[in-house]
């Protein structure tokens, strides 16, 4: 008697151990979290492919005297033509620039051939590579400049541009994370129906965030592992979204335990063992998927594989450790009204999803056709996708630097408003100067900063920024530098076109490793060659599914000019080691009550009616989640959101629900080869039961 009481004593204290564990590691890395905002870095090269010409240029500007430039050019339009007074006003706050800033040189206004636009190119390293003394300056020229009477002034230039991204990277992790938590907050309440219980798996996912976020400070530090705006963001919608998903399932199973089991510690063992492997697979899978883009070639890309893998990990070990120890603390209660009582039995009434599975049992066939069909009909709308995203149509909302770069290129046709940046040896410099000005397509090329042994040269093409014109111009100097002179070929154009190779690249490496990870996890948890494949084979349906549907919306009806080029490989990590998540809910569940001795069908049939709920809640809450990401003001992360939130409806209500069971109803036994369920025999057959009212 005394050694159970001991036992009774030991398990009550275990909960409190481990809610104590937490509040101290919450205290210990609290200050570290405040510090994950700081590390994100979003400058050129945080985003560039280490390999390419237009990182090497960069990196080598931050090494010249006065190091990184930050490049503006004022715009000075009046529609019919410019007066007399408009270019005094020009001049007089070009003037007054010059006395309140450090310039490389004194600006020049150059006049466009109608007399309508004046614009000054403008240039200062004195902010150098800080980002808060960029976005100073940049609103410091602003705050000088102005127009009036129908006298339109606009700041524009790389240095604009980049200093408008900051800004709109900054509001993006608390608009995020706010957007994120109302999003969940009306989800939960509605799936659980509890004044309270929504609360708990709430919480402990703002503990997993604010862990996430300190270990990814950590990471950085350590490692200098590179974290951007995108980064950031996309690990908070990590942490919630995954992190509710498992609380979702590890309630539900909770549940039902309770009514089996007396003491909620009981209760909660039975769930950790039951569940616990399947969350385990989950997270390992997404983990994996996203540990494969450290072989990215693009630094953004590399460095949100770690900091993705933080965020899903950190959820884990939250909802499996922190949530489990809360609600037994809590006990029954934390369910009212819909408290389930030990030795109760649910409520009978008619499950939806047990309708659709038996629905699809009957014509398997026909459904896992029908489905194929549909999926492989949506996926040729990516014929439909535009061409690549062009950084003037990368905003949803016009700021003051897009607006800038449209006039100059309808005002100055004849040559580009953002010159092109060549580095080269100093001893090499006049002729790579020479074999510049003579390369088809460059309008003008001229000297400037020395320093280390080499020299900046800037060139300024004939055609438009981010044209074909001037990616023809782009090609033709690094074809005839790079080779005979050692020179590097840069700027904002060209880092445009080496950000669109580098994916182009990283997508025939990543998707493979992604595929292999999540195959190898797949095969160790269900011990079959064959349910990896499907589900496999399932997701990457759905992706290019979503991707079909993407192509059908973007242009037609959000009016979006291009696609990202980092879509296509981002939404397929995510897509693919999300989307493979639901498949283990179902697949660990159909698994069970196969080796309960169920027939195929029937295991089928009874995983999809008592997962399925759980899936779409799950579904629901990812979709809405990652649906968050369409508010923000970039183009790019609109559609990365909007696609992985159409991907995941799609799995959660088409794949899972009539196109797995069918298959698995199909296969049979076959489902589990080559493993030891694929060999045993069947039971006979049951007659079929109507659903309960």
């Amino acid at each position: 008697m005394r050694a159970v009481h001991t036992r009774t004593r030991r398990r009550r204290a275990v909960p409190w151990v481990v809610v104590g564990l937490w509040v101290a590691a919450l205290v210990l890395v609290g200050p570290l979290a405040g510090k994950f905002g700081g590390a994100q870095q979003n400058g050129a090269v945080d985003y560039l492919p280490d390999s390419a010409d237009s990182t090497q240029v960069a990196r080598i500007q931050d090494e010249l005297p006065g190091g990184e430039s930050t490049d503006l050019v004022l715009v000075y339009h009046r529609d019919g033509g410019l007066t007399a007074a408009d270019r005094e006003v020009a001049a007089g706050q070009v003037a007054e620039v010059e006395k309140g800033y450090e310039l490389s040189d004194d600006p020049r206004g150059l006049l466009s051939e109608d007399g309508s636009t004046l614009m000054y190119p403008v240039s200062s390293t004195q902010p150098g590579q800080d980002e808060e003394a960029m976005v100073a300056f940049v609103d410091g020229v602003r705050g000088i400049t102005g127009g009036s009477g129908g006298l339109s002034v606009e700041v524009g230039g790389p240095g604009a541009l980049d200093a408008d991204m900051d800004k709109v990277f900054e509001t993006i992790d608390g608009t995020l994370l706010m957007a994120t938590l109302g999003v969940v907050t009306v989800l939960l309440v509605l799936i659980y129906r509890s004044p309270f219980l929504w609360l708990v798996p709430l919480a402990v996912a703002g503990v997993a965030a604010t862990v996430a976020m300190a270990a990814g400070y950590g990471v950085h530090e350590l490692f200098d592992v590179t974290i951007t705006g995108q980064s950031g963001g996309i690990m908070t919608v990590l942490v919630l979204g995954a992190g509710t998903d498992y609380a979702l399932l590890l309630v539900s199973r909770y549940r039902e335990e309770l009514r089996r089991h007396e003491r909620p510690y009981d209760a909660m063992h039975a769930t950790l063992r039951g569940c616990g492997p399947a969350i385990l697979a989950s997270s390992g899978t997404v983990a994996a998927g996203l540990l494969c883009l450290l072989a990215a070639d693009l630094n953004s890309s590399s460095g949100m594989g770690p900091v993705g893998m933080i965020g899903v990990l950190s959820a884990l070990v939250a909802m499996t450790t922190l949530l489990p120890a809360v609600l037994v603390l809590l006990g029954r209660r934390v369910f009212w009204p819909l408290v389930p009582a030990f030795g109760s039995t649910p409520k009978a009434r008619r499950s939806l999803f047990a309708a659709m599975g038996t629905s699809a049992a009957r014509r398997p066939a026909a459904v896992l056709a029908g489905g194929a069909v549909l999926l492989g009909t949506l996926a040729l709308g990516t014929l439909n996708l535009s061409g690549d995203l062009r950084q003037e149509d990368s905003f949803t909302d016009q700021p003051e630097s897009i607006s800038a770069m449209r006039t100059l290129a309808e005002e100055y046709p004849e040559r580009s408003s953002r010159p092109l940046t060549v580095m080269a040896p100093t001893d090499r410099a006049d002729a790579v100067l020479a074999e510049a000005r003579g390369t088809d397509g460059v309008a003008e090329a001229a000297a400037g900063r020395s320093g280390g042994g080499w020299t900046e040269i800037s060139v300024f093409a004939t055609a438009a920024p981010e044209s074909p014109g001037e990616t023809r111009t782009i090609e033709a100097l690094r074809d005839v530098l790079d080779d005979d002179h050692g020179a590097y070929v840069g700027g904002p154009s060209a880092q445009r076109l080496d950000l669109a190779d580098s994916e182009a690249r990283d997508r025939s490496v990543i998707v493979p490793l992604v595929l292999a990870a999540v195959f190898v996890i797949l095969v160790a948890l269900l011990r079959s060659l064959v349910a990896p494949l499907l589900l496999l084979g399932a997701v990457v349906a759905v992706w290019g599914a979503a991707l079909g549907i993407g192509g059908l919306v973007f242009e037609p009806l959000f009016g979006f000019a291009g696609t990202d080029p980092g879509l296509g490989l981002l939404s397929f990590v995510f897509l693919v080691a999300l989307g493979v998540d639901y498949g283990i809910f179902l697949m660990h569940r159909m698994r069970e009550e196969s080796l309960n001795g169920a027939d195929p069908e029937a295991a089928a049939l009874t995983a999809l009616r008592t997962t399925g709920g759980v899936i779409a809640s799950a579904g629901i809450v990812l979709a809405a989640t990652f649906a968050v990401l369409t508010t923000l003001p970039l183009v790019a992360l609109v559609e990365l959101g909007f696609v992985i939130a159409v991907g995941v409806l799609l799995d959660t209500f088409l794949v899972r629900t009539y196109l797995v069971t069918t298959a698995s109803v199909l296969l049979r036994r076959w489902m589990w080869w080559p493993g030891r369920l694929s060999r045993a025999p069947e039971p006979a057959p049951r007659e079929r039961q109507p659903e309960p009212v």
